[in-house]
């Protein structure tokens, strides 16, 4: 437990020392997040938190993690320069996507091919378990890049991103602590401390955002996470043995994951790339029905906590039925919440004294007049 309370203090320490310069630096240099018509900031932040979450990452892991004794986490922190490098290159100089999916290509493949980081199991879901070993190839790749952007895809309000990764980091950290995987402990630890000090300089308003070279870092040690929680927590001689590892595993990662496969999804039918930014993330809805920043973040924090909770309560009945609720309550709250943000803001024309109409609704108060322009009239 002492090691476990030194690497998280390591990494905060690095971190919280480090943003600072960061910022400094980053002003200096005027390397701003510009702010545009889909970015929901209106004034130029700096973007390279992710330096400061890495440094702080990387150096803890690297002092509390023993190299020889767990040979595949070189190749991990390898995927890690990759990432982070391929991150900080979009955040300095914009990356075509294609651009981008090659890059996280290679750092699956150095997890898959050379940190033993694959699923070879469904461990009973669908009515599968052991899988051939191509589809497992292929399901291990779509795991890790969906992962990886999965964090990228919900860093859009302050906050949000880092506080989602305290999270998901706390949750397998214990839980490897729980089943005596130190090492796995110890990265999770470590990178949750690390974005615990970089949350004390991105709430709302933020003084810098932690750019792609901090989302897509989150989301790669998180996928190297959720894969080996669900190869070891399903086998019968781990200590604490979880019969729905997949369900928990998805429940765990439940907001940004089903944020990214629903905007994927609605892309991908209204024939667009799955990777063309829009507004249509959880988080915009959000803030669109009314929520600032803090509140968007402690309702999804929130959310995700409450599913975790039940995926645990429920792990003994079986992978199946427990993601099938999981779904269910999801998909059921999507469209409650979608049907009465729709309803709040249906239109009221009224009559004025003066003559003139005017148009109510519950986000805005619009006067029309002779001159003001309706649509539909051409």
């Amino acid at each position: 437990m002492l090691d476990i309370l030194l690497t998280a203090s390591v990494s905060f320490i690095i971190t919280f020392l480090a943003i600072p310069v960061v910022i400094q630096v980053a002003e200096k240099k005027k390397l701003y997040d510009i702010p545009d018509e889909r970015k929901l900031h209106t004034r130029l932040v700096a973007s390279l938190g992710g330096v400061g979450i890495f440094g702080g990452f990387i150096l803890a892991s690297l002092l509390s993690i023993q190299g020889y004794q767990n040979p595949e986490f070189q190749y991990f922190f390898a995927a890690a320069i990759i990432i982070f490098f391929l991150g900080l290159k979009d955040d300095i100089m914009i990356l075509s996507a294609s651009k981008k999916f090659v890059g996280q290509i290679i750092a699956a493949s150095i997890l898959i091919h050379l940190g033993g980081i694959r699923l070879d199991s469904m461990h009973g879901l669908l009515g599968f378990n052991e899988l051939p070993e191509g589809f497992g190839l292929a399901l291990s790749y779509l795991t890790i890049i969906v992962v990886i952007n999965s964090f990228n895809l919900i860093d859009g309000v302050d906050g949000l991103a880092a506080s989602l990764g305290v999270l998901t980091m706390t949750v397998f950290g214990a839980y490897f602590f729980a089943i005596d995987y130190q090492a796995y402990a110890l990265m999770a630890f470590a990178m949750a401390g690390s974005l615990v000090a970089f949350l004390i300089f991105n709430h709302n308003p933020a003084k810098i955002f932690m750019g792609d070279s901090g989302s897509l870092m989150i989301g790669l040690i998180n996928s190297i996470l959720v894969i080996k929680f669900i190869n070891v927590s399903n086998t019968p001689f781990v200590a604490v043995p979880v019969q729905s590892a997949v369900a928990v595993g998805f429940a765990i990662l439940l907001v940004p994951l089903l944020d990214t496969l629903r905007v994927f999804g609605i892309r991908i039918f209204k024939g667009r790339s799955p990777f063309t930014p829009d507004r249509n993330h959880v988080h915009h809805l959000l803030l669109d029905s009314g929520l600032n920043h803090a509140a968007v973040t402690f309702t999804c924090v929130g959310l995700n906590i409450g599913f975790i909770v039940l995926a645990w309560t429920g792990k003994s009945i079986g992978p199946n039925y427990l993601l099938f609720i999981i779904l269910a309550l999801s998909f059921t709250g999507l469209g409650v919440f979608f049907y009465r943000n729709k309803s709040s803001r249906k239109m009221v024309i009224s009559k004025r004294k003066d003559g003139a109409t005017e148009l109510k609704t519950h986000s805005k108060v619009v006067t029309l007049t002779k001159e003001t322009p309706a649509a539909g009239n051409n």
